[in-house]
């Protein structure tokens, strides 16, 4: 076999696994950190969960409160949860895509 023939080294292969894998675990403490916000209603009902998805808070104007009618608030509170870990999702392929595509492209390495 002739040196170098194409084969990558396996000490460069462990380094850029370590490299990748330590730039994985930053884009991870970064998305826990970060916060986005859906919301429904017009801005009736607001969530807030955090990059990785956690709710961290829900904000409910009284306007949008009827006690005859807590279906609708139900489906506001919904609507806004989903608009939040949407907004949480497109964080996260945006931090986490290229990550991702470097370690699914090295032998042996999936997320």
């Amino acid at each position: 076999m002739i040196p170098g023939g194409g084969q990558p080294n396996m000490q460069e292969l462990l380094q850029q696994a370590q490299k990748m894998q330590q730039d994985l675990a930053q884009a991870q403490e970064e998305l826990a950190a970060t916060e986005v916000e859906g919301q429904s209603g017009g801005g009736l009902v607001k969530a807030v969960v955090n990059g990785s998805g956690e709710l961290k808070g829900l904000v409910i104007d009284p306007k949008a409160v009827d006690p005859e009618d807590t279906e609708t608030l139900a489906d506001l509170v919904l609507a806004a949860v989903q608009a939040a870990n949407d907004n949480a999702h497109q964080l996260q392929q945006q931090k986490l895509g290229p990550l991702a595509q470097g370690l699914g492209g090295m032998p042996g390495l999936s997320l």
